[in-house]
């Protein structure tokens, strides 16, 4: 009986809409969602009534009131794009679940213009003929690399079928076993070279392999020699791992082209910043490899996108293949890759303007200082709620690039008080922007390394939103 009264006490759909909020929610959202919110509202409080009892103590007035702000809450929820901006304060720079690299403002602003208007993407203005939309990007990459020619697709993965595709088709590749990674996504070098249509050649052993291991195994159907960059995990101790200019060297010994798969190949050597020393594109072009391949949303810093540079010989023949175009990159990474490549032309100005190149070589000073501004900010917004510190920590590269680096970073820690550091966590993902944080030790880490330029004042804001009680938390 008591639940019959509490039910009755429901307003009707009618009367929710007709509530001076709903008006001027309708004036702003498709009709269709907030009736469908309204009703989805009202089904989970009679819900809550036959399951938990009668609620006598909530006047009709009350409960509508109530229904009517969850009615807005839940439509503004479910009007935000699935694909929404995130605060990264996990301190992986290059992390796949967060997009990979943040584009610089060069980048950024040459996106905007051309999905703004058209653009002569495969229009030659001089001539007015039909032009290559590679045309922006190939000088560039030659000047950079010192390779003869280049080409564009959609990411490293393609890059890497379509060259095995138009090289070795039916016939055999050789590559260490040591090298036979998995290049993200559950995807494999045997299976994607299986897909390609060559055929897998096996040589030495997981630690070690020489070039006898190679000479054994060539023969009359062997097509490629291929070099995987293992940049995504490090063989440490018992090791002997076979070389570029090895291959390069057994290459011209028997007639063979060399492939190198840089996977996360980048353009300037950041060793003086204290990290690990990596093989840049220009060096593995210079050591003789004839074919090279490597990401452009990396350590490169650019769009999602897979270089390939090498002879003229061998891009020529890729640019044939069908399988060209069913991976061929838009207007809109044209445009990305264009402006980061042309910042790439001053070194000094991509370290600087670069996202990820900045957050690489970040000091441990100027983190110290962010954090401690933040910090003191957090402090003076949130008060009681939570215990604020700042403290040394260990950012990582990510995006499978430099696995034994450690970068030394300084992170924001809050302590809740009210609440556990899982369910802080989990309502700074709900907000507007998300923010991604780490939880360790019942605290959660803000690491400053991967928190751009401007977003101290948005974190502020989705903290102090995140520990006040009130309304928004979950029923």
């Amino acid at each position: 009986m008591a639940n019959r009264e509490a039910l009755r006490k429901l307003p009707a759909v009618d009367e929710v809409l007709r509530s001076p909020e709903m008006t001027a929610l309708l004036a702003e959202k498709p009709r269709n969602l907030v009736v469908e919110t309204v009703r989805q509202v009202l089904d989970r409080w009679r819900q809550a009534i036959l399951t938990d009892g009668a609620k006598d103590e909530i006047g009709r007035e009350e409960i509508t009131s109530r229904v009517v702000k969850e009615v807005i809450r839940e439509t503004a929820r479910r009007s935000r794009p699935k694909l929404r901006r995130v605060i990264n304060a996990t301190g992986v720079v290059l992390h796949t679940n967060l997009g990979r690299a943040v584009l610089s403002p060069a980048a950024r602003a040459a996106v905007e213009m051309v999905a703004s208007g058209y653009s002569n993407l495969e229009l030659d203005l001089e001539s007015g003929r039909r032009g290559s939309r590679y045309a922006p990007l190939e000088g560039l990459l030659t000047n950079l690399t010192g390779a003869e020619a280049a080409l564009v697709v959609n990411n490293n993965a393609a890059a890497v079928l379509l060259a095995l595709s138009t090289l070795a088709r039916g016939r055999e590749v050789i590559v260490s076993r040591g090298q036979l990674v998995e290049i993200g996504g559950s995807f494999r070098i045997p299976e994607v070279m299986a897909q390609s249509g060559a055929k897998l050649v096996e040589v030495g052993a997981t630690n070690k392999t020489y070039p006898d291991d190679y000479r054994r195994v060539i023969t009359d159907q062997t097509a490629l020699l291929l070099h995987v960059h293992t940049s995504n995990y490090r063989l440490v101790g018992f090791v002997r791992e076979i070389t570029v200019a090895e291959l390069v060297s057994l290459g011209k010994e028997y007639g063979l082209p060399v492939m190198s798969d840089l996977g996360s190949g980048f353009l300037v050597d950041l060793s003086h910043f204290g990290l690990p020393a990596e093989p840049t594109v220009q060096e593995v072009v210079a050591s003789g490899a004839d074919v090279v391949t490597f990401s452009g949303d990396k350590l490169l810093g650019g769009p999602q996108a897979g270089i390939i540079v090498g002879r003229r010989q061998y891009i020529e023949k890729m640019k044939k293949n069908p399988l060209t175009r069913a991976v061929r990159i838009d207007k809109l990474t044209v445009a990305a890759l264009e402006a980061t490549l042309r910042t790439y032309l001053e070194p000094d100005r991509a370290l600087h303007e670069i996202p990820v190149l900045r957050m690489l070589t970040a000091g441990a000073t100027d983190l110290e200082e962010q954090a401690r501004t933040l910090a003191e900010q957090l402090r003076y917004v949130v008060g009681e709620l939570a215990a604020i510190e700042v403290e040394a920590t260990i950012s990582r590269v990510g995006g499978g690039a430099m696995p034994t680096a450690d970068l030394p970073s300084m992170a924001v820690t809050i302590r809740p008080r009210q609440m556990d550091s899982e369910k802080l966590a989990k309502l700074l993902r709900a907000g507007e922007p998300a923010v991604m944080g780490r939880v360790q030790d019942d605290r959660l880490l803000l690491d400053m390394r991967t928190v751009s330029p401007g977003e101290g004042e948005l974190l502020v804001k989705a903290v102090a939103a995140a520990l006040k009680p009130g309304e928004e938390e979950e029923r």
